[in-house]
């Protein structure tokens, strides 16, 4: 294992800590939104809306603290390979992929969770008409 196999995954890393930065500031801007008008709104379908907005605010939170230490694990998996202790480089490296699966996982189910959330808006929409 050279030092350039871990090194493939900083921009695929950074990205994705960057699609979920964006997530989390369009879901408080979302929440921001919600709460200056929900004193108009106190339907059910606003209160199932908040309860899936906590959900997806710890999921978002922790989708990023796994995509963080998979960052920091593949440093650390360089500087060891750098340092000619490859065993421990793959050690870190295996880390540190296992860490951004996990990152994923929890990526996936915060997109099942908001395509429900907007299955919800929409029906608040039908029971409108």
């Amino acid at each position: 294992m050279t030092l350039t196999t871990p090194g493939l995954l900083f921009p695929a890393i950074s990205l994705l800590l960057l699609a979920y930065t964006n997530r989390f500031l369009v879901l408080a801007q979302l929440i921001r939104q919600l709460c200056s008008n929900i004193e108009d709104h106190r339907s059910e379908v606003v209160m199932k809306q908040i309860k899936s907005l906590k959900k997806r605010i710890s999921l978002i939170k922790s989708m990023q603290i796994y995509g963080i230490l998979s960052f920091l694990l593949c440093t650390i998996a360089m500087f060891a390979l750098f340092i000619d202790y490859e065993m421990p480089g793959k050690v870190f490296f295996g880390l540190s992929i296992i860490s951004l699966s996990i990152s994923l996982i929890l990526s996936l189910w915060e997109i099942i969770i908001s395509t429900n959330a907007l299955n919800l808006e929409l029906e608040g929409l039908e029971k409108k008409k």
